[in-house]
C-alpha cells in the first residue's frame, strides 16, 4: 500500500531527479534484486549470471539484516555500495528504503582486475568489453553525499511511518456501497461505543457477512479500523496545546486513558505525550526559520546587507 501511494511515488521521482540515484521501497523478505534491469549497468550484467546473481542476493540479505534497526551501508565484492533505511510501524520493521549501486571511489583498472578475479572464483567470466565498459560507467558518490542522501531517506522513512495510518484508513480499494456506508458511519460515530452489530445493522447486513467483507476490502478487521479512525482524529486534536491528553483520549471514543495510550503507541510508535512533544519541537524549528526569514527581509528593507557596518549594531 505504501509503495503504491502517491506520497512514495512523488518522493521516488524527486529523489532520483535530485540525486541521480534510484530508490525503492522493498519488503523485509524478498528474493528479488531491487534494481534488476534498471539503474546500474554493471549490476545488470552481474544479475544476468546465476552464480553472481545469487551472490548479489546474499549481499542484499546481509544489508537488510544490518539495517533492521537503523541505516546501514554495505559494499559488495565488486566495490559497489548500497544503503538501506528501515521503515517502521511502532517497533515493527515492515520494509526498507533502498538506494545505491554507486562507488565511493573512481573505478580503476586495479579495481576492475579485482572484480574479474572475484567473479572468476565463482566460475563467471566478466573480463570482456561489455562488463568493463559497464564497470567504468558506474556512478561515483562521495562519502559526504552518501551520508546526505542517507539522511534524506531516514527523514522520509519517518514520514512514511507517520502517513501509514492515514493510508490504511483511506485505502483506495474497490468496495461495495455497504462498506462505503459503513466506513462513513464509523467516521461519524467514532466517539461512541461502537459495536460490530451496530455498524452491520446500519447497512442491513449480518455481522458475519459484514465482518468478512469489511476485512477483505479494508485489509483490517472492524476493531482495528475503528481504532485507527480514532487515532487519526486524536493526532489532529493533539495539535491543540490547550487540550489535555486525557481529554483527547475520552473525546475520541476510548473508554480509558490507559487503553488510549496503548493503542496510540501501537499504531503511531510513540505515546501521545511523546508525539505532542515531537510536533512542538518541529513547529518551533519551523517558526524559528520563518522568524529568521522575516528578520532578513526586514533588514533588507532597511538597506542592511552583508558586510555593511550597520549590521554589527543590530
Amino acid at each position: 500500500m505504501l509503495t503504491r501511494s502517491e506520497t512514495f511515488q512523488n518522493y521516488k521521482r524527486a529523489y532520483t531527479e535530485a540525486t541521480g540515484m534510484q530508490v525503492t521501497l522493498r519488503p523485509v523478505k524478498t528474493w528479488q534484486l531491487q534494481f534488476h534491469g534498471k539503474g546500474n549497468t554493471f549490476c545488470a550484467v552481474m544479475a544476468g549470471k546465476s552464480r553472481t546473481c545469487a551472490a548479489c542476493l546474499q549481499s542484499q540479505e546481509k544489508l537488510t539484516h544490518d539495517a533492521m534497526n537503523g541505516p546501514a551501508t554495505r559494499t559488495c565484492a565488486y566495490g559497489l555500495c548500497e544503503t538501506a533505511v528501515p521503515v517502521k510501524l511502532g517497533p515493527l520493521t515492515i520494509g526498507f528504503l533502498q538506494t545505491g549501486h554507486v562507488m565511493r571511489q573512481k573505478p580503476s583498472r586495479t579495481l576492475f582486475r579485482h572484480a574479474v578475479a572475484h567473479a572468476a572464483r565463482l566460475g563467471v567470466d566478466i573480463g570482456n568489453e561489455q562488463a568493463k565498459r559497464a564497470f567504468f560507467e558506474t556512478p561515483v558518490t562521495s562519502q559526504r553525499k552518501l551520508d546526505a542522501v542517507t539522511d534524506l531517506l531516514v527523514i522520509f522513512a519517518d514520514h512514511l511511518a507517520m502517513k501509514s495510518n492515514q493510508l490504511m484508513t483511506q485505502a483506495a480499494n474497490a468496495e461495495s456501497p455497504a462498506i462505503t456506508k459503513a466506513k462513513q458511519f464509523i467516521r461519524e460515530h467514532f466517539t461512541e461505543d461502537l459495536s460490530l452489530l451496530q455498524v452491520s445493522s446500519s447497512v442491513n447486513t449480518s455481522t458475519f457477512y459484514f465482518s468478512k467483507q469489511f476485512r477483505k476490502v479494508t485489509g483490517m478487521n472492524f476493531t482495528e479500523f475503528v481504532s485507527r479512525t480514532r487515532i487519526e482524529k486524536a493526532k489532529n486534536y493533539i495539535l491543540n496545546p490547550n487540550l489535555r491528553i486525557s481529554e483527547i483520549g475520552y473525546g475520541t471514543g476510548f473508554q480509558s486513558l490507559t487503553h488510549f495510550n496503548r493503542v496510540f503507541k501501537k499504531i503511531v510508535g510513540q505515546s501521545p505525550t511523546e508525539y505532542r512533544g515531537r510536533l512542538t519541537a518541529a513547529n518551533g524549528w519551523q517558526l524559528a526559520i520563518i522568524k529568521n526569514s522575516d528578520r532578513r527581509r526586514e533588514l533588507s528593507d532597511m538597506g542592511v546587507v552583508q558586510g555593511n557596518s550597520r549590521l554589527a549594531g543590530i
